[in-house]
């Protein structure tokens, strides 16, 4: 497979600051470093997007990825990004087509980092077909578990979201980013590159989508555009969201934490085990 040359220019995740605690006293502490990266494509700018630059390559792979403006990671020869100049520069093999008319309408969403997505992503949902898969609740238990283990920015710095895609109960790849749209695009372009497909896992060990964010409308049809049956997050979901899942038969499952979990559609897929829920949490 011809995958397209990428930079590896990441940024420093976190930058020092002063502040004052409760009892008045001055601290140096860590916060995330939020920065823009303009993205363009054949010279011609797309998208300006707030990344916390993890991997900013990915990012944008995954962002062509998720709003289709590119079907195959064969179509594009090479994404550069220069910090110095905030910008992404996407080389085609052949341009996108209709580009002006696809970008011309425009839907601002729920989020950090104020995502947006193009409108003919809400208009190709009748179109998306998700795999069997079916989760059990001790691999979703043993998920959580991962994540809640998991060395992250947010354990030192805050403010941002944690996205990780896995194969059954073991992660694949963690992504953080000041907005979950981003984590996930990251994420998109991550099994691009890695050839990933979803397709080909067993229905009793599925690819699985985590996010800390809320399940939006966004989450849920990028998630089944990855050909991702089994949604979890710590957060909740919203109507949209809820009806977008009901509509595919995405299992989204909410308010992960612990032994706690609702899953909010497609419950065929989720092998519930209630006995669980009463043992202690494994240290």
């Amino acid at each position: 497979m011809n995958l397209p040359h990428l930079t590896d220019a990441r940024a420093p995740l976190v930058r020092e600051v002063d502040a004052v605690d409760e009892h008045g006293q001055a601290q140096r502490v860590q916060i995330p470093a939020e920065r823009d990266l303009t993205v363009y494509v054949d010279k011609r700018e797309l998208v300006t997007l707030m990344t916390l630059g993890a991997r900013p390559e990915w990012l944008v792979l995954g962002y062509l990825r998720n709003q289709r403006f590119v079907t195959s990671p064969q179509h594009v020869e090479s994404i550069t990004v220069d910090w110095e100049v905030g910008a992404a520069a996407v080389k085609t093999r052949s341009g996108i087509d209709r580009i002006e008319e696809r970008t011309a309408r425009r839907v601002v969403t729920t989020g950090c980092g104020q995502g947006s997505v193009f409108g003919a992503l809400m208009d190709d949902v009748q179109s998306i077909a998700l795999p069997q898969a079916r989760l059990t609740q001790a691999q979703l238990y043993a998920l959580v578990n991962v994540i809640r283990l998991q060395e992250s920015t947010y354990k030192s710095a805050g403010s941002v979201h944690a996205c990780a895609l896995f194969h059954g109960s073991q992660m694949q790849v963690f992504v953080e980013d000041v907005g979950r749209h981003n984590a996930i695009d990251t994420i998109a372009g991550w099994m691009w590159m890695h050839g990933v497909d979803t397709t080909v896992a067993t229905p009793d060990t599925p690819y699985v989508f985590y996010t800390t964010g809320r399940l939006t409308s966004e989450m849920i049809i990028k998630s089944a555009q990855m050909g991702v049956a089994l949604v979890v997050s710590r957060s909740g979901i919203t109507q949209m969201g809820h009806q977008i899942a009901q509509q595919l038969g995405l299992c989204a499952i909410g308010r992960a934490t612990n032994k706690h979990f609702l899953c909010y559609s497609a419950p065929e897929r989720l092998l519930l085990q209630p006995e669980l829920a009463a043992s202690r949490l494994s240290p």
